[in-house]
């Protein structure tokens, strides 16, 4: 939970519910939405000191992506396309006709296939360490495959202090958050998700999309750093920016500059 003595929570049931998932949600302050979607493994606390900075002038929504956090994750294969259709259920759920998505990693390119399937429901993309294809070079085509197999055969707990010692050079809180986070996660669910997210490719509709986009990239990521430039120049109304003393934790790592950035773009198309 997210808790501020400053920062309102504005719902009491924070579920919506479909016909075969629980998205849990929370919604915080009023004005423009802004909604924020999580990294993989990750979940809606990833986004505190956005929550705590953007609730004094504008509604922000943060949820759980199917199978992380709160949320539940039905039995069988996961499809890519279902954590978009999650989005914007909830769009249609809490009455927002159109808002501003932020997503980091996954949570990024799940914004961008909103964008792309949904284009009215997107004011604008804020994409920070976001990939638009995970076969860009012959690296990704090589590793991702082997990625996704030893999937199955990193035990939760090993892959959070894996991801904790690797993304808390620049904040060193980020490694209670991880720690806890991510083995929270059941295994078989992270392998049928992460099958799901390291399919997505948005690499031949990428021209669909006209919406004003921000791309944050940490100076330290380089995770998939080599595909930001190449996304910034392949949409049609994009600006790219670089977070000094920041790995792929980006938005925990610098809050400071991150929500500066946020709040110029979202200020600039409000």
């Amino acid at each position: 939970m997210i808790t501020s003595r400053c920062t309102k929570r504005v719902n009491a049931m924070p579920y919506a519910n479909m016909k075969d998932v629980q998205l849990y949600y929370e919604v915080y302050g009023e004005g423009e939405p802004i909604v924020f979607t999580h990294g993989a493994s990750w979940d809606h606390q990833q986004w505190r000191p956005q929550v705590e900075h953007f609730s004094q002038g504008y509604k922000v929504i943060v949820w759980d992506v199917r199978g992380h956090g709160k949320s539940s994750l039905p039995a069988g294969e996961v499809h890519s396309n279902e954590l978009v259709r999650d989005l914007v259920y909830l769009l249609e759920y809490l009455e927002i006709e159109q808002a501003h998505l932020c997503g980091l990693s996954m949570g990024g390119h799940i914004s961008l296939q909103v964008a792309i399937q949904y284009p009215e429901r997107v004011k604008s993309l804020i994409l920070i360490g976001t990939p638009y294809t995970n076969t860009y070079n012959w690296f990704e085509k090589l590793f991702v495959p082997i990625n996704r197999f030893s999937s199955r055969l990193i035990p939760m707990r090993l892959l959070a202090k894996i991801q904790a010692r690797t993304l808390s050079t620049f904040n060193k809180d980020n490694k209670a958050y991880i720690l806890d986070v991510v083995p929270a996660m059941k295994l078989n669910d992270w392998v049928r998700l992460w099958s799901a997210v390291s399919r997505m490719e948005s690499g031949d509709r990428l021209a669909e999309v006209k919406c004003p986009t921000l791309i944050v990239q940490g100076d330290h990521d380089q995770m998939i750093k080599r595909q930001q430039a190449d996304l910034a120049r392949q949409l049609a109304n994009a600006s790219l920016i670089t977070i000094k003393n920041a790995h792929h934790a980006t938005n925990l790592d610098n809050a400071t500059d991150v929500n500066e950035a946020i709040g110029l773009h979202v200020k600039e198309y409000n």
